[in-house]
């Protein structure tokens, strides 16, 4: 399905964990937020009634403890499309490639995108070759990968070591091996691409000017973007077509991420320029969801995406 967003204090008390869970895609939160129920089956899944997408990485810890238990649960909570963040030694969340899409599949649910922060040129054909065999479209880079990742405990800030010159070769690399067996690569941003370097450009300035749109793309995480202070209208108009898929979660009054709709961002204003940003699939993510236990707030999410006219 094909669709699918903003002000802002600072984030102190949520740098440590998002640094620390990034790169591999895993996490903690309490035993409680993992716990998943429901007894769908396929009769009672209906593809035509379900739309939107989410982010596997919310449900982690519920993906660890019962994979297939809580994909039942996304499918009867109401979405179509999944992005994967739980690869590892050649499986998704302990499946074969081949399982995991057969059973994805027999829920109707739609493996779309996966975070592959573990990717090294070294590893790219045998991890490629796996993300296709699963059934998914994208191949997504969640950070800059192969140690260029960093995290300063002391500021609670993430950056980058080493040059963006490195980052789009490395970018442009993988594109090409992902172009060559039929998926698409995309990065996604966090908030500290869009500080100004050493020359006064962004560094997601540089990689959006300086790869190829044939071979790379973006998916741009609109709350991040909105902490970064930059505005995602002003990129789709600058760079159009660029941002091929969204993470939608919404910020709260305190500045934390929120379930969608129940925060400040601008939701309207930015799905009216869908089209312009080049957008093919969104997804619902939320980092952590303090007030709600995962599993509740991705039903809340899904509500306020069908309010705001998400389809």
């Amino acid at each position: 399905m094909k669709t699918p967003l903003l002000k802002i204090r600072s984030l102190k008390f949520v740098g440590a964990f998002i640094a620390s869970a990034l790169l591999f895609s895993c996490g903690d939160q309490k035993k409680k937020d993992s716990k998943t129920t429901g007894e769908a089956t396929q009769d009672t899944i209906s593809e035509s009634a379900s739309f939107g997408g989410l982010a596997l990485y919310t449900l982690r810890d519920a993906m660890a403890e019962d994979a297939k238990g809580t994909l039942k649960t996304v499918a009867t909570d109401g979405y179509l499309n999944i992005e994967a963040a739980g690869y590892d030694n050649g499986l998704f969340y302990k499946m074969t490639p081949a399982d995991f899409k057969s059973f994805a599949e027999g829920i109707n649910l739609h493996p779309v995108s996966t975070h592959q922060g573990s990717v090294t040129l070294e590893n790219a054909d045998k991890m490629i070759a796996d993300v296709k065999a699963a059934g998914f479209e994208y191949f997504v880079i969640p950070v800059p990968p192969m140690g260029m990742f960093t995290f300063n405990a002391e500021s609670m800030t993430m950056g980058m070591d080493g040059t963006p010159e490195k980052l789009a070769d490395i970018l442009s690399t993988l594109g090409k091996k992902c172009d060559e067996a039929g998926l698409k690569l995309v990065y996604h941003n966090h908030d500290f691409e869009f500080k100004k370097g050493e020359d006064g450009v962004p560094l997601i300035d540089y990689l959006l000017e300086n790869t190829d749109p044939e071979l790379v793309n973006f998916q741009m995480d609109l709350y991040w973007v909105t902490k970064a202070g930059a505005d995602p209208v002003a990129y789709f108009e600058k760079y159009p077509g660029r941002f091929k898929l969204w993470h939608v979660k919404d910020m709260d009054n305190e500045g934390r991420f929120a379930p969608v709709g129940q925060g400040s961002i601008d939701f309207a204003r930015i799905l009216a320029e869908k089209e312009k940003s080049g957008m093919q699939y969104y997804f619902v993510e939320q980092d952590q969801t303090f007030n709600h236990t995962p599993l509740e707030a991705i039903k809340i999410s899904h509500k306020g995406l069908e309010e705001l006219g998400f389809n």
